[in-house]
């Protein structure tokens, strides 16, 4: 009777969720209540890991000095040991696939994260579909000497069902128009305490080409609400997570503001027609 009431109960909690929302809160404690296979399409750029560092040969957190360029973002120290951080994005990874039919994963290949998300490819290799190469325009000098400058980003996409194959089930856009590189400028800064912020030419561009009106985009790391405003804009569903307070309020905020135009300026490449 117990393990009836329990398991009935989770089945509960799991319809507790509700569409266009942005929980404020780990994205672990919304995923837990998401039905399988609930999600046509996430769209994420999570934390970059930034202040963990390499001192003599081992990991190390640097100062975390506030509106600094390593500093992405405020009340959020972005320094997991790099074993923390691989497991983290692991477990995010494994609920997404669980309840979302395609993910689209940003990464940036830093110190703190590159061990854990070469490790990750590895591991996911079997649902490892794509790698799209996001060329932000120019490269922000490094911090150090005889450190290569990073003007790219890379997103990963992952998919549940058929990754063995190159060939997306469903997609809007025709052969051969669509390319594995994308040149699209830098976010514009929704917070002073947000400085990574995701640009809605990214997501609009993920959006129009594999999804379509009325589906279902799930951002587990919401920010400052750019995946879900390009969302709500496309005609499409949205549901996020958010653990900062501040973006949290700005993200809710941002979505009662009114649109313009901007979200269609022509300042990305992505296809061999631009």
């Amino acid at each position: 009777m117990k393990k009836a009431t329990a398991a009935k109960l989770k089945k509960s909690q799991k319809k507790s969720i509700k569409l266009n929302t942005i929980y404020h809160e780990s994205c672990l404690d919304t995923l837990q209540r998401m039905e399988d296979d609930s999600i046509d399409l996430v769209i994420t750029s999570p934390p970059y890991n930034m202040n963990l560092r390499i001192r003599n040969g081992e990991y190390c957190s640097r100062q975390i000095v506030k509106y600094e360029f390593a500093t992405k973002y405020d009340g959020f120290d972005d320094n997991l040991p790099i074993d923390e951080y691989y497991e983290f994005h692991s477990k995010v990874l494994s609920e997404l696939l669980r309840v979302s039919k395609l993910i689209f994963y940003n990464i940036q290949i830093v110190t703190g994260s590159k061990r854990a998300f070469y490790k990750i490819i590895g591991n996911f290799s079997d649902y490892l579909k794509d790698i799209l190469v996001w060329d932000k325009g120019y490269a922000q000098p490094a911090m150090l000497p005889r450190v290569i400058n990073r003007r790219s980003e890379l997103i990963l996409i992952f998919e549940k069902d058929y990754a063995i194959s190159r060939q997306f089930k469903k997609v809007n856009f025709a052969r051969g128009s669509l390319e594995d590189i994308w040149y699209i400028k830098r976010g514009k800064k929704q917070s002073n305490a947000h400085g990574a912020v995701f640009p809605e030419n990214l997501v609009r561009t993920i959006i129009e080409n594999f999804s379509s009106e009325g589906e279902i985009v799930y951002d587990p790391f919401m920010g400052t609400g750019t995946t879900a405003a390009v969302a709500q804009k496309m005609n499409r569903k949205f549901l996020g997570s958010e653990i900062g307070e501040e973006y949290h309020k700005t993200s809710k905020k941002r979505l009662k503001e009114p649109w313009t135009d901007d979200l269609f300026e022509t300042n990305s490449r992505t296809s061999s027609e631009d």
